[in-house]
């Protein structure tokens, strides 16, 4: 792989030589704190993508583009920007929200949950929550 050469600089663990080694256990989801659950023999399966956000951090993101061409786009059009901010015109107040993780607070219909499958190496797992990417969902969240 291209990078710095060893010979210039290459990093070192520095383990404590008196700790022991640790293998942990993988680690079940639990589905009532967590977005996904673990699920066997999908129809649809999706890779998931690494995305560098903004600040430099990465967010797992699901290749949905095979199940969006199978969805319908929404015929009802999103509110623009400009008539969102004309219809404010004379409010004495208003709020703003920065909603966190916004999308996941949104359930997923149980009966589509496992078309949202995607693979990992501990195997399949779905989203029961709503995910990025999917066709529709700015109309829904």
């Amino acid at each position: 792989m291209p990078g710095i050469p060893r010979e210039v600089t290459e990093h070192s663990l520095n383990v404590r030589p008196t700790a022991r080694p640790v293998a942990q256990r993988l680690r079940r989801f639990d589905k009532e704190k967590r977005f996904i659950k673990e699920v066997q023999h999908p129809e649809w399966v999706a890779n998931p993508v690494m995305v560098k956000k903004k600040n430099g951090k990465w967010r797992m993101c699901v290749d949905y583009t095979s199940l969006n061409k199978a969805c319908p786009k929404d015929p009802f059009p999103l509110p623009r920007i400009d008539q969102v901010v004309d219809s404010t015109a004379g409010c004495e107040l208003l709020s703003f929200l920065d909603v966190y993780s916004g999308y996941h607070q949104i359930a997923m219909k149980e009966s589509d949950q496992l078309a949202t499958s995607f693979i990992t190496p501990f195997g399949p797992f779905c989203f029961v929550s709503m995910p990025f990417g999917l066709k529709n969902v700015g109309a829904t969240y």
